[in-house]
């Protein structure tokens, strides 16, 4: 019945206010027992109305007193100012649902000493993305961030993604000096995802998913997309500061498909990619890229990077205006160029440089040619 459905819904209301009062009244009490707060958790990620509340746990005795000190100063901000509730890891109980975010699990399969190592948890966010930019100085370099369900989540030209269960979605902090190389962290991001992939498929011993890079930012599985990146950058105290976002559908068949959809046509065995697994082989893979690129430059990477993307002798036709009149030309892609767009070669074996024009959806869609001296 309708009404018994409202008083349900302001019982749990009442009762989730309740929890919150008791947690502020003990946290001032030292020396106590941590509160368990389960029912937080579950109801946090049920109604969009109630705080968002944001679980802080560290691999290392130093994370975990950040995440305390955190807690304890009340650090962290949302967009907009928007209600927050922070929790300790400690604090609450094992996860009430199965397809919950597992930390443990997570942090026990991190073998890094800077990504990953401090997380923030979110049964349900706005943005992972905004979470790690709006609080980037209050966190350590390497800090991730991740979400059950996503709601707000942020894409290429202000488009805004709904993420459900059973998706990846996770941002983090990266630091960089040389301006010239920022433009390539999001390549460095997609390689460290499909070796991820890759890395746990042949450990479980499971049929190879050929997870493929579409320049610049997409990740696509036989044609469809699974993925994307978006990473963004700010400059202050002469340093870049990088939030890189990820977005990877493992375990949900729609709108598309998803990494586990694709598995089962392969195999009968019945095992599974896990979230908190490929978070963190991607970690593991990403700290040893990053230092590769950092330290020797992207040149080191782009063998593999050719080999797992989708353009290598793509053909691509691109649309100029001679005179008065549009007129269409063939260029064949061959590859980047040190800033990090496309390198094509027309019919006159003229190398150039092709940048998207910003305003289609598709960016092979409008591409834009720019001569190479």
């Amino acid at each position: 019945m309708p009404c018994a459905g409202i008083l349900r819904s302001l019982s749990l209301k009442i009762c989730v206010s309740s929890v919150c009062l008791s947690l502020h009244q003990h946290s001032s009490v030292r020396g106590k027992k941590p509160l368990r707060l389960s029912l937080l958790v579950a109801a946090s990620a049920m109604d969009s109305q109630l705080p968002c509340l944001l679980v802080l746990c560290g691999k290392s005795s130093a994370e975990k007193e950040l995440a305390e000190s955190l807690k304890h100063n009340n650090a962290l901000r949302l967009a907009e100012n928007a209600e927050l509730s922070i929790l300790l890891h400690s604090e609450i109980e094992t996860p009430l649902e199965e397809n919950t975010f597992r930390s443990d699990l997570f942090l026990n399969s991190l073998s890094t000493t800077c990504f990953g190592r401090f997380l923030i948890w979110s049964p349900r966010l706005p943005s992972t993305h905004d979470v790690i930019s709006h609080n980037f100085c209050q966190l350590p370099i390497g800090a991730v961030c991740v979400a059950d369900v996503q709601f707000k989540g942020r894409g290429r030209s202000l488009n805004v993604w709904e993420s459900p269960r059973g998706c990846l979605m996770f941002s983090f902090t990266i630091q960089m000096e040389d301006g010239r190389m920022v433009p390539l962290v999001q390549y460095v991001v997609s390689l460290a995802v499909t070796e991820a992939i890759k890395f746990i498929c042949q450990k479980n011993a499971l049929p190879h998913l050929d997870v493929r890079i579409k320049w610049p930012n997409d990740l696509y599985l036989n044609g469809l997309k699974v993925g994307g990146i978006l990473c963004t950058s700010t400059y202050k105290s002469k340093k870049f500061n990088i939030s890189a976002g990820i977005g990877l559908n493992i375990d949900n068949e729609k709108p598309s498909t998803c990494l586990n959809s694709e598995l089962k046509k392969l195999t009968s065995v019945a095992c599974q990619l896990k979230r908190e697994e490929i978070l963190a082989a991607f970690f593991n893979k990403f700290e040893n890229l990053f230092d590769l690129f950092v330290n020797k430059g992207f040149q080191c990477l782009e063998k593999l990077y050719y080999e797992t993307w989708l353009h290598s002798g793509q053909r691509v036709i691109i649309q100029e205006k001679d005179k008065d009149q549009l007129v269409e030309r063939a260029v064949i892609i061959q590859g980047l160029t040190s800033s990090g767009y496309l390198l094509a070669v027309d019919d006159n074996n003229q190398m150039c440089e092709l940048h998207p024009d910003g305003n289609s959806f598709d960016f092979f869609k409008g591409l834009v040619r720019r001569k190479m001296t």
